[in-house]
């Protein structure tokens, strides 16, 4: 069975425990009744929350785009081109990680468990462990509704006996989905959160963001988390940069994705892509840098970006496994286990509380 469901993100009233997801639509293609699920009527469409959002990034003194910006439907389909460069290291020495240890890693996992695919894109990571784990229920969620619907429904075809549902949802803010899950001890959740994204969250963020999974486990549930190790910054750095400007692509076209939201003017061929190592943090830093001195409308202001002034698009943390383990512990996962590939330039961690 197949359920689309879309929500958006509102903030709560303190802004320290993070939005709730609130339904906007239900729609079921069979003859199952859809899940019930408690709604709460956003203070703004998704849409201008987002752009409110991107707004605030870009007019900052150090302008930034929040990561999930890139991933709109175009977005994700460079992603997953950039996913099969040979520079892009991380997507294969995951896959060789998933295969060298599947069966283990499977054995791991509680039956009838509800499998939360968090930024599930098409799905082809979730559809081969659907083969190893005992499912009862698939969640595919991502912020990018419109491209998740089509995947999710190609994974209720692929295994009818499994409940499958798509959930339109930014859960970087946080998120509540206890409704949605319902019995947890009956079925327990599984989140399944691969391609190192865990990264793209700073430390005490990322700490922030898996509290609000580890919320949702019960007594039986875990996460299923894959991180991005620490290495030679070379290798790092070439993973982000690529020859042959798939990246670059990807990045700039975060700027059509604000020119869509905003009304903007930006002109992608005035901006060049560029990717650092930041020592002292640990992390890849992304960026757009003005060729030129650049005059960006944003609605009713000029934001001007001198020569060579970035815009911070993304960053991604790389973790020892004792680093990353602290984090999992300072979320309240109190078990974990872990699995890496011959290098150790990468890690798959199950975790629960």
């Amino acid at each position: 069975m197949f359920t689309t469901l879309e929500a958006s993100a509102r903030s709560t009233a303190g802004g320290d425990t993070g939005p709730a997801l609130a339904l906007s639509r239900s729609r079921l293609v069979d003859r199952a009744p859809a899940p019930q699920v408690s709604a709460q009527l956003p203070e703004m469409s998704a849409d201008a929350m987002r752009a409110a959002e991107l707004r605030a990034g870009l007019l900052k003194r150090s302008a930034t785009i929040d990561p999930k910006f890139l991933y709109d439907t175009q977005g994700c389909v460079l992603f997953n081109a950039i996913c099969e460069l040979d520079e892009y290291y991380p997507t294969r020495t995951e896959r060789a990680v998933f295969e060298m240890y599947r069966t283990d890693i499977a054995s791991h996992v509680p039956k009838a468990a509800q499998w939360i695919d968090l930024g599930c894109g098409d799905c082809a990571k979730s559809r081969t462990w659907l083969e190893h784990v005992d499912a009862s229920r698939f969640i595919g969620v991502d912020i990018a509704a419109e491209w998740i619907e089509q995947s999710v429904a190609a994974v209720g075809r692929r295994f009818p006996d499994i409940e499958c549902l798509a959930q339109g949802a930014d859960f970087t803010r946080g998120f509540d989905m206890h409704a949605l899950l319902g019995d947890v001890e009956a079925r327990p959740p599984l989140f399944f959160y691969p391609g190192s994204s865990i990264g793209n969250f700073a430390p005490d963020s990322a700490v922030t963001m898996l509290e609000s999974v580890r919320s949702h486990l019960g007594s039986r549930g875990g996460l299923l988390v894959c991180v991005d190790l620490r290495k030679d910054p070379a290798i790092m750095k070439r993973a982000y940069a690529d020859g042959l400007g798939v990246t670059a692509a990807f990045n700039k076209n975060v700027l059509r994705v604000a020119n869509k939201l905003l009304g903007s003017d930006f002109r992608t061929e005035n901006f060049s892509h560029q990717a650092r190592f930041d020592e002292v943090r640990g992390c890849i830093e992304m960026r757009l840098v003005a060729n030129s001195k650049q005059f960006v409308r944003l609605g009713g202001e000029i934001r001007t970006f001198e020569e060579g002034e970035p815009i911070v698009t993304e960053h991604s943390y790389k973790y020892t496994p004792e680093q990353f383990v602290t984090v999992l512990q300072r979320a309240g996962f109190t078990r974990h286990k872990m699995w890496t590939d011959p290098q150790s330039w990468f890690g798959v961690f199950l975790a629960s509380a």
